[in-house]
């Protein structure tokens, strides 16, 4: 690792496009400051953001390793921080981050780093892998010290713990998550890379289907008594049922389902984890999508029902509970009716919803493939 003539380290965050890319220039603002108050010696750094898709085509750590190598020797870098929003695997198990003190480089897999407060976690693991390089530089060791990295690790990214590495392999140090905690924690930070809030706005069509189909179902005087005879059990089947069904429409409309490749075990774990991911995303949009809808039908209710005529109909006076017992079962009338909606949307536009940028390529590589 080569450190300039100033004094100065010069470090770059290689992220790829997309959400990568808007968190190095987050972090490139802020770590400068951070580094050179916790490594001391008066020491300054030099942070800049290069972004590519350094990943595209290959989930393989050896090729994503040599990659970055050979970017940081063009770019005569002295330290090199990777960062992608892809699930990357090491000996089976999920990959945090890759760090290789000879040549001055980490690759973190931002997915393991979970779901919540995932900015500042995102921060600080890069902000320990460029103290850890550096320090390694520094001090000339030709081990990296492996406890004290270990240990500020394990203490802020808890239960990341020190994985494998192969007698071939670049990385003479790397952290994983393992178990149902370490899937959840990745599960959790895919969905998020996928922003499953633009699940929405992105499916225009089937929006405007269900809002069509939850007005016109509001001034159902036959669903008004309907709603007036059904249980809160009831009430629930029904909504679970729609969102059920508006996720299963989704999924096999745009053909979101993955398939493995091979039969391998590690190919099937990636591939459930994927699918699993797909179906939390679209999860997570169509209740958003649902509670939506639950709130836009009571207002609408509550503007256009007539009190007397509702009693004429039902034999039930209009009250609180009567608008909000119709508002719920319409709502998931309406999530129906959005569920047809979506199949006039093109399958890229639900992808388009449902998954982030790089997602979006990684499948199109995969269907190509398979083509």
């Amino acid at each position: 690792m080569r450190e300039s003539s100033q004094g100065v380290t010069v470090v770059a965050l290689l992220a790829d496009p997309d959400a990568p890319t808007e968190i190095a220039q987050h972090m490139a603002r802020v770590l400068p400051a951070r580094l050179a108050d916790k490594s001391g010696e008066g020491r300054r750094f030099d942070v800049e953001v290069a972004s590519e898709p350094f990943t595209a085509g290959t989930e393989d750590l050896s090729t994503l390793t040599h990659r970055i190598m050979d970017r940081r020797r063009a770019e005569h870098w002295d330290i090199v921080v990777a960062l992608t929003d892809l699930p990357l695997h090491a000996h089976g198990r999920k990959l945090v981050v890759d760090l290789s003190h000879e040549h001055g480089l980490a690759l973190l897999s931002l997915p393991s780093l979970g779901g919540l407060r995932f900015r500042r976690r995102a921060l600080r693991a890069v902000e320990e892998a460029v103290l850890s390089l550096a320090s390694h530089h520094a001090t000339g060791s030709g081990e990296p010290r492996r406890r004290q990295s270990m240990g500020r690790f394990v203490s802020r990214l808890a239960p990341i713990h020190p994985g494998p590495i192969g007698e071939e392999e670049t990385a003479d140090l790397r952290y994983v998550v393992s178990g149902p905690g370490g899937y959840l924690r990745v599960l959790g930070g895919m969905v998020r890379a996928n922003q499953p809030w633009r699940l929405v706005p992105g499916l225009s069509k089937a929006l405007a289907a269900a809002l069509a189909t939850g007005a016109i179902a509001t001034v159902n005087s036959t669903l008004w008594s309907l709603s007036e005879a059904l249980s809160t059990p009831r009430l629930v089947i029904a909504m679970v049922g729609s969102v059920v069904l508006m996720i299963g429409w989704l999924i096999v409309d745009a053909h979101l389902w993955r398939r493995s490749a091979d039969d391998s075990p590690e190919e099937r774990k990636r591939t459930a984890l994927y699918n699993a991911s797909t179906v939390a995303t679209l999860g997570i949009g169509v209740v958003v999508c649902y509670a939506g809808l639950l709130v836009i039908n009571l207002v609408w209710a509550l503007f256009i029902l007539n009190d007397k005529v509702f009693a004429s109909m039902t034999r039930t006076p209009l009250h609180a509970a009567e608008y909000w017992t119709l508002s719920w079962f319409v709502a998931s009338i309406a999530t129906v009716g959005g569920a047809l909606g979506s199949g006039l949307e093109s399958d890229e536009a639900i992808r388009a919803a449902a998954y982030s940028k790089r997602e979006q390529e990684r499948r199109r590589m995969i269907e190509d493939d398979g083509d």
